[in-house]
């Protein structure tokens, strides 16, 4: 069955355009999740929105939505002045640029899509842009409607489509100067630098993702098998202190003679067993 589009529109560059469906690229559904339960009846929980004063619930056709423009006091706005508001961009990703990916700073990235064309009379408008991007090195900025509100977006090359990055606004980030600026400029032997750089090149190698494993999800889910078969629970896993540094010097030093002794290790592919998806119920 073909994916689920989130968005469909048309990409548009100056005067070619295509209609395209937008993907999300990352998924939390995978996770083991839980429900509320009533530990007397052991039936689950829903929520029910009540009133902050008088803890009356509310009837559903009740609850709008409020803008708090003093304190406790609030102005509703209904759905149908929401929609008034009539961005250009609702149906449609327009590039307004191309700019090099290294300028863009990756605090601003958000949540990625994927971007495909959604009919055969497209693909050509479609690969003509995906191509100009690659053969020129730069990403185009372009702006979607997402959920009403209005999203910038980084499009990069990506296999055979494209890939949509969602980008923060300029307020939605934080200075670092605040919390970086009471960190001294120190001036550091020479020697000390030269044994942490050797430990960075004996720990150096390429990004694979397929290397790191989410150890919380795996311990949860050996729990729940546990508790499924009527086994008492056992402890998964215990977090050892990190020893106190007491000179630096020795640390490092003591850091690149534990990587010396320690054997090289086998395979990710060789060691990793079976996936085996537990099911809780």
């Amino acid at each position: 069955m073909a994916p689920r589009a989130y968005w469909k529109g048309y990409l548009k560059l100056s005067l070619v355009s295509c209609p395209i469906a937008l993907y999300p690229a990352s998924s939390s559904s995978e996770r083991v999740s839980f429900n509320r339960i009533n530990a007397k009846t052991g039936n689950r929980l829903k929520q029910q929105m009540v009133d902050a004063e008088d803890a009356e619930p509310v009837d559903k056709d009740d609850i709008k939505r409020g803008y708090e423009y003093a304190k406790g006091q609030y102005m509703l706005v209904e759905d149908d002045e929401l929609d008034k508001i009539k961005i250009e961009s609702t149906h449609t990703i327009d590039i307004d640029s191309f700019v090099p990916r290294a300028e863009i700073d990756d605090r601003y990235l958000a949540s990625p899509y994927y971007i495909a064309p959604t009919d055969q009379v497209g693909q050509e408008a479609f690969t003509v842009i995906r191509d100009a991007m690659h053969e020129k090195k730069m990403v185009g900025l372009a702006r979607v409607v997402l959920t009403r509100r209005e999203h910038v977006v980084m499009l990069e090359p990506f296999d055979k489509g494209l890939l949509a990055t969602t980008l923060r606004y300029q307020y939605e980030i934080r200075d670092n100067a605040e919390y970086f600026d009471d960190i001294p400029e120190l001036k550091l032997p020479a020697e000390m630098k030269k044994l942490a750089s050797h430990i960075v090149d004996t720990k150096a190698a390429h990004f694979d993702p397929e290397k790191f494993e989410d150890r919380y999800e795996k311990a949860l889910v050996e729990l729940l098998k546990q508790k499924q078969a009527g086994m008492p629970i056992q402890t998964v896993g215990e977090e050892a202190a990190p020893p106190r540094v007491i000179n630096l010097m020795d640390a490092l030093k003591a850091s690149i003679n534990a990587s010396a002794k320690k054997p090289a290790a086998a395979s990710t592919s060789a060691r990793r067993p079976p996936k085996k998806k537990a099911t809780a119920r």
